[in-house]
């Protein structure tokens, strides 16, 4: 099994206590019970800063406060974005989402050879094109 990437969206429902799809969220557990990190890319504290500064999302703490307790969860660690990463953003192969922060995490998930973990239907269909592993939450 690949190591999992936690797209922004999985990353906020899983530390908010949300529904996640059984498949996912048993390849979470596997993951964590076989003492495997889970990543997060730092993408994802730029996106939550944005759409709790939007009122896109209700925080209880600031989003700095939020990023750091999740990365202080045993078992998850931050993914590398790497200056070959960001490059790799920019040629993506196949029909890759336009969004840049789509891109740096679906170019996180090839260059590392992760499993990404979102709800995004264009990430989602970015996978389905055999460009990235994904599994739906």
């Amino acid at each position: 099994m690949s190591a999992l990437l936690l797209d922004t969206c999985a990353a906020i429902w899983l530390a908010e206590g949300e529904a996640i799809a059984d498949e996912a969220m048993a390849a979470i557990d596997r993951a964590a019970s076989a003492s495997e990190t889970i990543l997060v890319s730092p993408i994802t504290a730029w996106e939550v800063g944005l759409l709790a500064a939007r009122g896109r999302i209700a925080m209880s703490v600031p989003p700095q406060t939020w990023f750091e307790r999740l990365l202080a969860v045993p078992g998850i660690a931050l993914a590398d974005l790497s200056v070959r990463v960001l490059i790799a953003s920019s040629y993506l192969p196949g029909t890759p989402p336009r969004d840049p922060a789509d891109r740096m995490i679906a170019a996180t998930a090839r260059e590392n050879g992760l499993k990404l973990i979102t709800r995004d239907s264009l990430l989602l269909g970015y996978a389905k094109q055999g460009h990235i592993e994904a599994l739906a939450c």
